[in-house]
């Protein structure tokens, strides 16, 4: 489809949105850019622009930063004010769920992620594009690490003088697939954990990566594109450290860890600021991140989580915190709610699922619902809204230049 015409919205997943003959999705454009779209293709029934030129910028627009942006997928609205951008994050919350809530922004807007997986293959190292499985081959990324062409300088290194072959997307081959990076933004400390296709690491390793306190090889058998393996410590500790607001979370290659550093003291008060009462069960906690961090408050706290390693580094968080929190392997939609205070649930990205029906049956007096996905959010509180009501709402940009954010609702029981 072609045609010329003014981007007059933003589509909840962060394209810009032209009405021709039929509604258009545009990327990387923002409200008020006057585009002209020559080529589009269809994806999950919409017509996306595939060629397309803005003819005359918005005034909401800015200039970049990172020189890859337009076609690495990373960043979908690094030409978006950043004023703007939490503006959007608003109305986009408010248009799916129907909730007007305040926006905290994030307190820096580059060098705050604290991982990046970087793959490795044959078309270079980077991201992959929107859209897309091609790599975009890069030497910097300006919302990760400073140090980011230090870590892929050391990987090439590596990968030519030990004569490694990068992943052959095509052929579903080769030795070296993924580089993943954590930094302890506040502590300083990094951790490397190459994931590739060979069981034991070359003897010389380590001497490319002597920046590494922690220093890993994950064994990947499959060929499935994702930076997962079987972790084994080549060097230095087993974990890194991360402190938040004086709340100690240490990181290893399997565990989930919030990859705003910066932001995560604001989500974590608001969680803290909308818990009533003492006795707390923190639902998929992973490991740990509110629990532990409330149970420093004094509150206490219970948590559940399905995985059990992520159980297991929520336990080590607790000790060496010194705080009583208990944290156990358990299937969160079926653990008994009702003999607390609050529930906390923060659910992977299609929510509750089965934890409603607990939820409508036990009929807790508070519940806090840490949501990154609003749609899943309005789905799970349409089958609650006849018990609980809104009572407060807060929205956390922890993904600058994104549409996504992390939305914290106190629900009280009617």
């Amino acid at each position: 489809m072609k045609g010329k015409g003014y981007i007059t919205g933003i589509s909840p997943d962060g394209y810009g949105l032209l009405k021709l003959e039929k509604e258009v999705y545009v990327p990387y454009t923002v409200i008020g850019d006057f585009v002209e779209v020559r080529k589009t293709f269809r994806r999950f029934g919409r017509l996306i622009a595939k060629d397309f030129a803005v003819l005359e910028e918005s005034p909401l627009r800015q200039n970049p930063r990172c020189p890859y942006f337009g076609r690495c997928g990373g960043c979908f609205w690094q030409h978006i004010k950043y004023k703007e951008q939490l503006n959007l994050k608003k109305r986009i919350f408010e248009e799916t769920t129907g909730i007007e809530a305040p926006i905290k922004g994030s307190p820096k807007l580059w060098g705050f992620r604290n991982i990046s997986n970087f793959i490795v293959s044959t078309e270079g190292i980077g991201f992959k594009q929107r859209d897309s499985q091609r790599i975009v081959n890069i030497e910097q990324c300006p919302v990760f690490s400073n140090s980011t062409p230090d870590f892929i300088r050391a990987l090439k290194r590596f990968i030519d003088e030990e004569k490694l072959s990068p992943w052959d997307p095509k052929k579903k081959g080769g030795d070296v697939h993924y580089l993943s990076i954590r930094e302890g933004k506040f502590t300083g400390e990094t951790m490397v954990n190459l994931i590739a296709h060979l069981e034991k690491a070359p003897q010389g390793f380590p001497d490319y990566f002597e920046f590494a306190d922690s220093l890993y090889w994950s064994f990947k058998e499959e060929p499935k594109d994702d930076p997962k393996g079987i972790p084994k410590l080549v060097g230095g500790s087993p974990f890194i450290k991360e402190k938040i607001e004086g709340t100690v979370y240490l990181m290893h290659p399997n565990s989930f860890f919030q990859t705003n550093s910066y932001a995560l003291p604001i989500l974590l008060r608001a969680v803290l600021n909308f818990v009533e009462g003492e006795k707390v069960l923190d639902l998929y906690s992973g490991v740990g991140t509110f629990g532990v961090f409330l149970a420093k408050k004094g509150i206490k706290v219970k948590g559940v989580e399905i995985n059990p390693f992520a159980v297991e580094m929520a336990n080590k968080n607790a000790e060496i915190n010194g705080v009583e929190a208990t944290f156990l392997v358990g299937d969160a939609g079926s653990f008994p709610v009702k003999d607390y205070d609050t529930v906390i649930v923060d659910p992977p990205r299609k929510g509750l699922k089965e934890l409603v029906e607990t939820l409508k049956r036990e009929k807790p007096e508070n519940i806090v619902y840490v949501s990154c996905n609003p749609q899943a959010f309005s789905k799970d509180y349409s089958h609650l809204k006849e018990i609980y009501k809104v009572e407060d709402a807060i929205l956390v940009d922890m993904f600058p230049h994104t549409p996504h954010m992390e939305g914290v609702i106190k629900l009280k029981r009617r």
